[in-house]
């Protein structure tokens, strides 16, 4: 493949609307690419912590958030820069339709694109279109001057005439056709809830590389690395300063088939301050030893309900850490609810948890809450993201002085909750930028005298 030095294929795969196909390409692609010996580097724009599972495990590395609500711009091209510079092709996937953000355009898939000036393909569902395809893309390249729309690829097209109608609608707008890509059911990954499922039962590998095996035959993957030849990063000039030494700390986190939700991000800011070791709620039967800080992140817990309940000695090796005033310990969502002294599955079925939140949570008649979040706290204001089904009952949890907002600057209930030296929140807060929260945690535990 041609490359000069000062240029690589870097791009946005966006979308009208959700449900087009982006992801199911996304994965294709880099599946593809990564065939070809090329290191491809995906990242996600927003909040989504399953898509980047997901990209990671169809392009052996690591899936990166870049998100404009949750991080100033100047991280996000830090991130960007530092994983794109090394890569061969970076592979940005968007968010929900192309202009949608937390209010109206700002931190839209759009506005990445624009920030990072990366060129932007376009995937659309062309099932029940054909030529008027060419005033939507023609909307979707001119609302906005600041992007560049170069390119599309349509979803759901069976026929060579049926394609052969939608590159003449992009000829007459300046769109490049790309290719496309037919209905085939070996290609659909199921979903849960707002995202593609991570249910380890699914033959997740066999799915990527039938999309890996038949993209190539529709899709002129070539010509979409030649169109978005773009500026390698400038990986100098987005460094981010370096931090002052601090306290190395050992750091449990959970992570299994029942914790999965983190960002990568967050992660490194953790190694940041210790040494990060992973253990598993389900399988594992105490904690690492000597833990200083623990990080019960998000997840599927009440899928693994059973599991997590029956594994007695990890819930009395967590319950005696946090009752024993040694250390920290930080649970959002998922891991909330693992804390919590019951978990409520949707049958209505009841699993004793580690029992050292006053709560139970309960996916019984679940609905959905979600949505951007600001919290001011302690002198501090930190961003994230609520995502979740179950919800809080019966429960004595106190929250402890904080303001959370939406992204309209609207109150909701979500608190940050304390327990001893155990915090705990529904919202999925991002460090990544700046540990300054899990720092305060650290700073401000109470140590509590061994029972």
């Amino acid at each position: 493949m041609p490359n000069s030095p000062a240029l690589k294929p870097q791009f946005l795969l966006a979308a009208p609307a959700s449900g087009q196909g982006k992801t199911t390409l996304t994965l294709g692609l880099l599946r593809v690419l990564a065939r070809r010996g090329l290191v491809v580097q995906p990242f996600k724009c927003g909040p989504d912590y399953l898509d980047t599972h997901h990209h990671t495990r169809a392009a052996g590395r690591p899936s990166l958030n870049l998100d404009l609500f949750m991080a100033s711009p100047a991280h996000l091209h830090a991130t960007y820069a530092r994983y794109a510079a090394p890569a061969d092709v970076a592979l940005v996937e968007g968010v929900m339709g192309l202009f949608d953000g937390a209010v109206r355009m700002q931190g839209s898939a759009a506005d990445v694109a624009e920030q990072l000036g990366i060129p932007i393909i376009l995937v659309v569902n062309a099932k029940a279109m054909a030529y008027s395809v060419a005033p939507l893309l023609f909307g979707f390249k001119t609302f906005h001057p600041g992007i560049r729309l170069v390119g599309a690829i349509f979803n759901f097209v069976n026929t060579a005439s049926h394609y052969q109608l939608l590159r003449e609608a992009c000829a007459d707008v300046g769109v490049e056709a790309l290719g496309y890509l037919p209905v085939n059911h070996n290609f659909a990954i199921p979903s849960r809830h707002l995202g593609l499922s991570i249910d380890t039962a699914i033959q997740y590998e066999a799915i990527v590389e039938a999309l890996a095996d038949a993209l190539p035959l529709t899709v002129d993957v070539d010509r979409l690395l030649a169109v978005t030849q773009t500026a390698a990063p400038a990986l100098a000039a987005h460094l981010p300063a370096v931090a002052a030494p601090q306290p190395r700390r050992r750091i449990a986190v959970a992570r299994d088939a029942a914790f999965t939700f983190t960002y990568h991000q967050n992660l490194e800011a953790l190694a940041e301050l210790g040494e990060v070791t992973y253990f598993s709620p389900l399988a594992d039967p105490a904690l690492p030893a000597g833990t200083d800080f623990l990080y019960l992140p998000g997840g599927y817990p009440e899928l693994f309900a059973d599991e997590l309940s029956a594994n007695a000695s990890m819930r009395a090796s967590i319950a005696a850490y946090c009752g024993g005033g040694g250390g920290v310990a930080y649970a959002e969502c998922g891991g909330l609810m693992y804390l919590g002294r019951q978990l409520v599955d949707a049958q209505g079925q009841a699993f004793p948890m580690v029992g050292v939140l006053p709560c139970t949570t309960s996916m019984k008649d679940a609905k959905m809450t979600l949505g951007y979040r600001t919290m001011e706290w302690n002198n501090l204001t930190v961003q994230g993201h609520e995502f979740h089904y179950s919800r809080l009952e019966d429960h004595g949890l106190v929250p402890v002085p904080a303001q959370l907002r939406n992204a309209k600057g609207g109150a909701v209930p979500a608190q940050l909750y304390r327990e001893g030296n155990a915090w705990a929140s529904y919202v999925h807060l991002y460090w990544g930028e700046n540990s300054a929260f899990i720092r305060q945690l650290l700073q401000t535990a109470a140590v509590v005298p061994p029972q």
